[in-house]
């Protein structure tokens, strides 16, 4: 049965577009940029399955997220759309791309490539299922929990949004982490495929990352073969959140 993600959508006219997040993201990391984006466009950002306010499943791999953005399309009559997708957004919409190549636009794919990742997020998920979330009604003390496994105050923040109450007015964590722990060596994978999307790609690097680098160019070439790699400059992994300016100039100016 198809999912029925939640989902916000700006701008009534133009082509679509449709934004899909990283792992243990959400929708609202991307509304600055959505909402440049609409003026020319029908920009959809959604929580994709076991992230924000979407539904939880025990499973998740790119066949299920590629088939959930599928069935988006079909229940809100887009008959094409541009993508932009993040790490493990990007790998969903490459995955979607080559099983729906008349389906997809064009496709920006920001800091990821079609190939296995070691990964690393393995202590943020162990982190988050050992924080007192049953044990406090402040936010400053799970903040401070968490200060100890995961120093970078960038990437904690970032965590921290997915922090929300239930009905109860208890801490729960709007993500599914124990499917994302489970299947978590699923999703540092790419599938294989002999398929081909000849449409128009762009990944897009952040300056100071090496998620793209000289081990990946060739299956983004293997799978992409009209592709062209773009740099934000002063740019770590998460690319539109460290120079929103320039990303957003460059997605306006490809589109």
């Amino acid at each position: 049965m198809a999912l029925l993600l939640n989902y916000k959508k700006i701008g009534d006219k133009g082509p679509a577009i449709i934004i899909l997040h990283g792992l243990l993201g959400a929708l609202d990391n991307w509304q600055t940029i959505a909402k440049q984006l609409s003026e020319y466009h029908q920009v959809y950002y959604i929580d994709q399955r076991n992230h924000g306010r979407s539904p939880h499943t025990d499973e998740i791999d790119y066949e299920l997220l590629s088939q959930d953005v599928y069935d988006f399309c079909q229940q809100h009559n887009i008959e094409k759309a541009s993508i932009i997708g993040h790490s493990m957004g990007g790998k969903v919409a490459m995955w979607y791309a080559l099983q729906h190549t008349q389906r997809v636009d064009k496709l920006f794919i920001v800091d990821i490539a079609p190939s296995f990742y070691d990964g690393g997020h393995e202590s943020i998920l162990f982190a988050m299922a050992e924080a007192p979330l049953k044990s406090t009604d402040k936010r400053e003390t799970i903040d401070n929990f968490l200060e100890h496994r995961i120093q970078d105050f960038g990437t904690r923040q970032f965590i921290m949004k997915n922090l929300t109450r239930n009905k109860n007015g208890h801490f729960e964590w709007k993500c599914n982490f124990e499917a994302l722990i489970s299947n978590y060596r699923k999703l540092m994978e790419f599938p294989k495929t002999t398929h081909q999307f000849l449409g128009q790609t762009y990944f897009i690097k952040g300056e100071n990352s090496n998620y793209i680098n000289q081990d990946n160019f060739d299956t983004c070439d293997l799978y992409f073969p009209n592709n062209k790699i773009i740099e934000i400059s002063n740019a770590g992994h998460w690319v539109h959140a460290d120079n929103p300016t320039e990303f957003v100039a460059k997605i306006k100016a490809l589109l």
